[in-house]
């Protein structure tokens, strides 16, 4: 164990920069990063504020942040993909890869995955880490640490793209234009959708989601969402419809906006249960898939990136010092409508 300085989460709404014993001894198939640049996410902020997700509960102090890319600056033996210099992103989530599940390829949903900042592992707002090679991924030298701390959350939209299956041409309604609502538009739209309509109540998150084209932005504040599906489809209503605001009100209407033979993708993740019109559901054969985290997506999420065809730069809204790294978690507490994802940088 090496003393460090880190962000560490001490209980429910206290925060510290301080020296904290983290794990840095470099062993095989791993690799050592020095950490150049983090994104605040969702689950980092409700752990901050909630102190708990789900059956994950702060019980003891935790570093956090799981969304990062930064240079290799060690490399352990028989690692032979990476060298010192390289410029990477990591997944922050590794299964047992003899689980039924990783034998499966469903990696992400194995019982025994660890998860960076999901309690008790500690995350990655530090100095340095050490993280198997084989989850870490060279950026290509057009893409920036700040686009390469991009790509766990885009990967979550990439998921969702691919469960939906989507068609060349298809037309995509995404409820909620949060950071992950928006990327899964970009993913569905980088898929072959030929448009996606976004729908949310604030304004400034849907100009945001309306800069890339094939967006068509819907405040459901002055516009009834069905009825505006209904018009831009003839009647017919959406191929794919992701849900991904989490709002158990949007599935007390979410069968009124999928075609015939049209597919939910669910993204969101109520707090509680929530109910649905089995019905509709059953006479309009939807498809119902959902989305945890990500599988195989990574390199996919990469290549995007790095052919120019996926620009996520226009989503960051501010960036802040690891030294100012509780103001960023506060700034993010705000949930200021303007604000799409916020990073920090360790350097």
């Amino acid at each position: 164990m090496t003393k460090v300085r880190a962000l560490v989460l001490e209980r429910q709404h206290e925060l510290a920069l301080r020296d904290i014993d983290l794990p840095l001894e470099t062993g095989p198939g791993q690799v050592k990063i020095k950490i150049h640049t983090v994104g605040v996410c969702g689950s980092d902020v409700h752990y901050y504020t909630h102190g708990k997700i789900g059956p994950f509960i702060v019980n003891e102090p935790m570093v956090l942040g799981h969304e990062a890319a930064g240079t290799v600056i060690e490399v352990g033996a028989g690692v032979t993909h990476l060298k010192v210099g390289d410029r990477v992103c990591m997944e922050p989530g590794i299964p047992d890869p003899n689980s039924k599940a990783s034998r499966l390829g469903m990696y992400n949903v194995d019982p025994a995955v660890t998860f960076w900042a999901t309690p008790p592992i500690h995350g990655v707002l530090t100095p340095e880490v050490v993280h198997p090679a084989n989850y870490t991924f060279k950026l290509p030298d057009n893409v920036s640490f700040a686009e390469g701390a991009m790509v766990e959350p885009f990967a979550v939209g990439m998921q969702a793209a691919t469960k939906a299956k989507i068609a060349p041409g298809d037309t995509a309604v995404v409820l909620g234009a949060g950071p992950i609502g928006t990327m899964v538009a970009i993913a569905a739209l980088a898929g072959g959708c030929a448009r996606a309509i976004v729908a949310d109540l604030a304004q400034p998150k849907l100009d945001i989601a309306a800069q890339y084209q094939g967006v068509i932005p819907v405040n459901i504040r002055e516009r009834n969402l069905a009825e505006e599906v209904g018009r831009l489809t003839d009647g017919w209503g959406a191929d794919v419809v992701f849900e991904c605001s989490g709002s158990p009100k949007a599935w007390e209407t979410i069968m009124a906006l999928p075609r015939p033979g049209g597919v939910i993708v669910a993204v969101g993740l109520p707090v509680n249960p929530v109910g649905f019109d089995v019905s509709t559901a059953s006479t309009k054969e939807i498809r119902i898939e959902t989305v945890f985290r990500y599988a195989h997506q990574y390199e996919r999420s990469i290549a995007l990136l790095g052919s120019g065809r996926v620009d996520l730069k226009p989503l960051i809204s501010e960036t802040f010092t690891f030294e100012d790294s509780i103001k960023a978690f506060d700034r993010a507490v705000e949930a200021r409508p303007d604000d799409v994802k916020l990073q920090i940088v360790m350097d």
